[in-house]
C-alpha cells in the first residue's frame, strides 16, 4: 500500500503528460488501423465506408489556397487538376495529397483536448479555435514547402520529413500545453 502511494506521488508531476501521449498513442493507432489508404489515393475508408469527399475537397482547397498565397507573394506557380503546383521559372513541382491537409492532425488535437482533462465549456470553443490555428499553420508550411522545392527541390523530402512535419506536431504540443496550464492547472489550483 505504501509503495502504491510512494509511486503514485513520483508519477504526479508528470501525470499530465503521460495522459497526454496515451491519448496521442491511441487516436493514432486508431487512425494507422481504420483510416485506410495511402495519402496518394483519393479513395479513403473507415470501417469500409468511403470518406473520401472531405478529404479530397481538402487537398484541392489547400493546394488553391497555396497556389495564390505563393502567386501572391512573387512565386510564378501554375495549379493543375490532379493537385499538382509547378513552379512556371523552374518547372519543379509537388502534390497536394490528403496528407497535406492537416485532417488526421485536427483529428488527433480534437482528441487530445477531448478526452483530456477540463470543462466542456471551455473544449466547445477551445477545440473550433484549435481547429483554425492547425489549418492556418497547415497552410503556412505547405506554402513553406512549396517555396522552398524552386530553388531547392532535392531537400523538399529533408523539410517535409524532418522540418516541418516534426514542428507541425510541436505546434500541436503546444496547444495542448496552453490548455493543460489555463484550463486544467489552472482550475486545479482555484479548487486547491
Amino acid at each position: 500500500m505504501k509503495k502504491q502511494s510512494i509511486l503514485s506521488e513520483k508519477l504526479e508531476p508528470i501525470k499530465g503528460v503521460l495522459y497526454f501521449v496515451m491519448i496521442v498513442l491511441l487516436s493514432h493507432f486508431f487512425w494507422k488501423f481504420f483510416v485506410l489508404g495511402d495519402e496518394t489515393d483519393t479513395t479513403i475508408t473507415l470501417f469500409g465506408w468511403d470518406i473520401s469527399y472531405p478529404f479530397n475537397y481538402a487537398s484541392t482547397h489547400v493546394a488553391e489556397i497555396t497556389h495564390k498565397v505563393l502567386n501572391k507573394i512573387g512565386y510564378n506557380t501554375s495549379l493543375n487538376s490532379s493537385n499538382i503546383i509547378r513552379h512556371i521559372n523552374t518547372g519543379h513541382s509537388a502534390q497536394v495529397v490528403w496528407g497535406c491537409t492537416g485532417i488526421k492532425q485536427a483529428y488527433i488535437f480534437f482528441c487530445i483536448i477531448a478526452f483530456y482533462y477540463g470543462s466542456w465549456k471551455h473544449k466547445l470553443w477551445y477545440i473550433p479555435l484549435g481547429f483554425l490555428l492547425i489549418y492556418l499553420v497547415n497552410l503556412l508550411r505547405i506554402t513553406l514547402l512549396m517555396a522552398i522545392i524552386q530553388k531547392y527541390p532535392n531537400s523538399f523530402d529533408f523539410w517535409h520529413e524532418q522540418v516541418t512535419k516534426y514542428l507541425f506536431y510541436i505546434f500541436l504540443f503546444g496547444l495542448w500545453v496552453v490548455w493543460n496550464e489555463n484550463f486544467v492547472l489552472k482550475r486545479k489550483e482555484r479548487r486547491a
